[in-house]
């Protein structure tokens, strides 16, 4: 089934359309809610809400591009449901982690989150990504989108853990970099 037809079910809310969703995008989607929860209910819980925001969605939503947009939905119901079970446990693990790391290329959490809807910053992080050499941008997004480990970085790319660090380091602060030139910090 192609997205336009998927898309065109979800808009008349034929039912077949979640199954249909599930079948084309739910290994993908699973993989990032895994990568963020770490628990295989919490990954469950997750793909059903993200499936109903899609559902709910559209229309009027007509995405130009249903696998991110898929991906997406399951990316922000994942971190959601993980702030919400984290909520005052400082220190708790990987995702305090990323998110301390990408504090460091922002001036506070609180700024990054107000300013990451805005459409400045959107057309930024692209031409920002799209400075990158194609193995940084990877490994960027690798760590920061699909939220995989030091570790699992390295065996994906068949680099060393020093390798993918390096290259986090000196990536977030090109953006950090790039954030304060564009005034966006």
């Amino acid at each position: 089934m192609t997205d336009d037809e998927l898309i065109a079910l979800l808009e008349v809310k034929d039912r077949n359309a979640l199954v249909e969703l599930e079948n084309k995008y739910g290994a993908y989607c699973k993989s990032i809610a895994d990568n963020i929860l770490r628990n295989r209910q919490d990954t469950e819980e997750c793909l059903n809400d993200a499936y109903l925001g899609v559902w709910n969605s559209i229309p009027p939503a007509k995405p130009d591009d249903l696998k991110m947009y898929v991906a997406g939905a399951a990316r922000n119901a994942a971190i959601g449901l993980w702030r919400k079970k984290h909520a005052g446990k400082r220190g708790s693990g990987h995702m305090e982690l990323l998110l301390e790391e990408l504090s460091d290329a922002a001036a506070s959490e609180d700024r990054f989150e107000q300013l990451e809807d805005t459409v400045a910053l959107k057309e930024a992080f692209n031409t920002f990504l799209g400075s990158l050499k194609k193995e940084q941008r990877r490994i960027f997004l690798l760590r920061y989108w699909y939220m995989d480990t030091v570790g699992e970085i390295a065996q994906k790319l068949g680099i060393g853990e020093s390798k993918v660090k390096v290259s986090l380091h000196r990536t977030r602060n090109k953006l950090k970099k790039m954030l304060e030139r564009e005034g966006l910090l």
